[in-house]
Formats: structure tokens, C-alpha cells, sequence
């Protein structure tokens, strides 16, 4: 007997997997240019600094970090963890930390905690494919809210709040993913209000939000959440080593993070002991400042270089410009089609990823994200080069 696809759940039998995983694949060609990932630079990764601290770590703790812990966290990276969620105004303490594997763990358990099939969830349009991927795993009903360059439309939200009334609602407030677009100040406050007035869980997924370029810091959403509605997750992929599949979610509802523990102590019984303790280390030692400021010093200059190759694709192109991340959206010319400039971009040896993978829906074909962390400035020249020549012809 064969094994024939109604053997997967149902939930199951749609899901495709993750596009820019897909992609991937094509990467290996000799000469490809990746603008389509959302690594951090590998000059911005420091194996000689994690492996002092591994040391350090080992030589303190011995025998603790190689045998089974809680499930809630290595006590001194809650602490730690919390004080650096706590410099730009995440409202927790270390008993509200949950130590997860990567900031996408922490939404996993929040979708496990919350979510029942056929249960609505609000998100941005566009937003973060691997969010999507996860919401449908759950057999969600995903409603698309509107966004401008200010982020999510707070009166379309409410608008959409009365008339689906969703469970939970999924933020990525700073350099958002893929647009790069930052959610406002005003609209954060009233987006916690929403949540409060209405009972919704907002899941506020922050990842990027030290690695900025220009402007002012602004609070999370979850700053200005008053009875534990919003759940603030991090991670420090971006910031120290995305293979170390290190973050740390704050819940401050405690009945919301016991079912977030419990959802964990099934999936991997607590994340690597020897992780947290590294990570505790460099915060403790005060070595993340500086880092940051240097690569933020770094992908200033690249995202810089890849604003400037906008001059080689054709008039009316439209991109973002934004002040911190890791990505640029744009907008093609009305008629552009994002998946055949991706099929004919591989051809010339560049890579993207089409914006039609963002939207719950699909469409916006004349949509792409492009990543800059990744290539070096004259790499990034050549790319953009290559890419408008593509799209031009189109």
C-alpha cells in the first residue's frame, strides 16, 4: 500500500512549506547574488567571542548546562534577558521571561496555547511568510488588516475586531518584516487599547528592534498594555547568532505563560542550557552595545547601497525606506509580474523573494522583498544591477 497524501492531517495536507526555504536551493549556483534571505551578515557573527564564553560558562557551571533543566529558563538569562528587554520599555521582570527556541518558538506556543481550528487571527498585509505558515499549521482563519507606511490601520483593525472576533492578532511594530515599515508611536498606544477593549491577545513579534539606522527608538505596543494582553517576543537571532536558536518571549499574563510551559515541556522539555548561559554572559559582560553599534554601522552602509541601485529599475518603481531592519519592500510598475521576474532574475543570477508569498490571500504579484545584511556593497551594486536589467525588460 502506498502512502498517499490523505494520510496527513487535514490542517496538514495545504501547506507547502516556506517559500524562501524553497528558494534556497537555487542558491548554490556559481556567481547567484541572494537578496532573498534574512540572515544577519557573517561579519557580524563573533565565533571568537562565543567560544571565550563557552568556556567561561563551563568552567562556571560545570555539569548544570549539560543536564536536563526547567522547562521556565535558565534562572541568571532570565534575569538578563529581562533587563534587555526592560532598555526600551518592555514591561516584565525575570518570572515573566520564557526562554524559547528562536522568536518563532515563542509564537508556535502562543498558537498552541490560544488557538482552535477555524479561529480568526488578525495580521498585517503583507507580513512575515513563516507566521503565515504557522497560523495556517493551526487551521487558523487568517484576516488580512490593512497597513499604510505607518503600519497597521488602527480603525480597520477595530473594524475587523467587531466583525470577526479574532483570538489573537500578529504585530511586527518595528522594520517590519517584509516591508520594513515602522508602526507609529500613536498607533501602538491605541493597537494595546484595542487589545484590552476587545480581549485580544496581540502577539507582538520584535526582532529587529536594535538594529536601527536613523531615527528615534519607540516603545512596544506592549508598554502600554495595562492586563497582560500582549505578549512580547524577541530574539537574539539577529543580534548574536541565528544558529544558536536563542529568544525570549515576555508574557506578563501568568495563567497565559503556564500554558505556554506546558506547550513547551512537549515540544523540547526547555531550550539548551548552555544557550542561555552564553547569551547571559555576553549580556552580562556588556559586550551587546558595542556590537550592535558596529553592525548597525555596517548595514547602514549596505542598505544605503541598496537604495541607490533603485536608480537601474524602471519608472515607477515604488520602495520603502527604511530606518532600521534587515529588508526593502518594493512595488513594480502595474503589469510586472514578481514570480516571472523571479524565474528570469535566477537566469541573470540574482535572487529575491516575490511579495505574493507575504499576503495570506497571494496577489500583489508586482510585489518583491529584498534583503541587503547578506552581501557585501559591491556585491549588492552588481545584484541591483542585474535585477533592474531584469525587470526592465519586463
Amino acid at each position: 500500500m502506498q502512502f498517499t497524501e490523505d494520510k496527513f492531517a487535514r490542517h496538514m495536507r495545504p501547506i507547502n512549506g516556506s517559500a524562501i526555504r524553497e528558494i534556497f536551493k537555487l542558491l548554490a549556483r556559481p556567481g547567484m547574488i541572494s537578496f532573498a534571505g534574512g540572515n544577519p551578515s557573517n561579519t557580524a557573527l563573533e565565533p571568537e567571542v562565543i567560544a571565550e564564553l563557552s568556556g567561561k560558562v563551563l568552567a562556571r557551571y560545570g555539569t548544570t548546562l549539560l543536564q536536563y533543566g526547567a522547562t521556565d529558563g535558565f534562572a541568571p538569562f532570565r534575569e538578563s534577558a529581562a533587563a534587555f528587554l526592560n532598555t526600551e520599555g518592555v514591561k516584565c521582570d525575570a518570572s515573566q521571561v520564557l526562554p524559547v527556541q528562536g522568536g518563532s518558538q515563542a509564537f508556535d506556543l502562543l498558537l498552541k496555547a490560544l488557538i482552535d481550528p477555524g479561529d480568526v487571527i488578525l495580521c498585517e498585509s503583507p507580513t512575515f511568510l513563516g507566521a503565515i505558515q504557522a497560523m495556517r499549521e493551526y487551521n487558523a482563519r487568517l484576516i488580512d488588516m490593512p497597513t499604510d507606511d505607518e503600519g497597521v490601520i488602527v480603525e480597520a483593525a477595530e473594524a475587523l475586531i467587531k466583525a470577526h472576533h479574532p483570538k489573537l492578532m500578529y504585530v511586527i511594530p518595528t522594520f517590519q518584516n517584509p516591508t520594513g515599515i515602522t508602526l507609529s508611536l500613536e498607533r501602538r498606544k491605541s493597537l494595546a487599547a484595542l487589545a484590552s477593549k476587545y480581549g485580544v491577545v496581540i502577539a507582538e513579534d520584535d526582532p529587529y528592534r536594535d538594529l536601527r539606522y536613523a531615527g528615534e527608538a519607540l516603545p512596544p505596543i506592549q508598554s502600554f498594555d495595562e492586563e497582560g494582553w500582549v505578549v512580547y517576543m524577541s530574539s537574539f537571532s539577529k543580534y548574536i547568532a541565528p544558529g544558536m536558536r536563542l529568544g525570549a518571549a515576555a508574557v506578563t499574563n501568568p495563567l497565559l505563560l503556564r500554558k505556554m510551559v506546558i506547550g513547551k515541556q512537549s515540544a523540547d522539555v526547555h531550550s539548551p542550557l548552555l544557550n542561555q548561559a552564553i547569551v547571559d554572559a555576553y549580556l552580562r559582560e556588556g559586550l551587546m552595545p558595542a556590537h550592535l553599534e558596529r553592525i548597525c554601522g555596517d548595514y547602514k552602509k549596505q542598505l544605503d547601497a541598496m537604495l541607490a541601485g533603485f536608480e537601474r529599475f524602471p519608472a515607477g518603481t515604488r520602495h520603502t525606506v527604511p530606518q532600521g531592519g534587515l529588508f526593502v519592500w518594493a512595488e513594480l510598475p502595474e503589469g510586472v509580474d514578481g514570480l516571472k521576474a523571479f524565474d528570469a532574475a535566477i537566469e541573470a543570477g540574482v535572487a529575491f523573494v516575490p511579495g505574493t508569498h507575504f499576503y495570506p490571500g497571494g496577489g500583489h504579484e508586482n510585489t518583491l522583498r529584498l534583503n541587503f545584511s547578506m552581501s557585501d556593497i559591491p556585491t549588492i551594486g552588481e545584484g541591483m544591477k542585474r535585477l533592474g536589467d531584469v525587470i526592465a525588460r519586463l
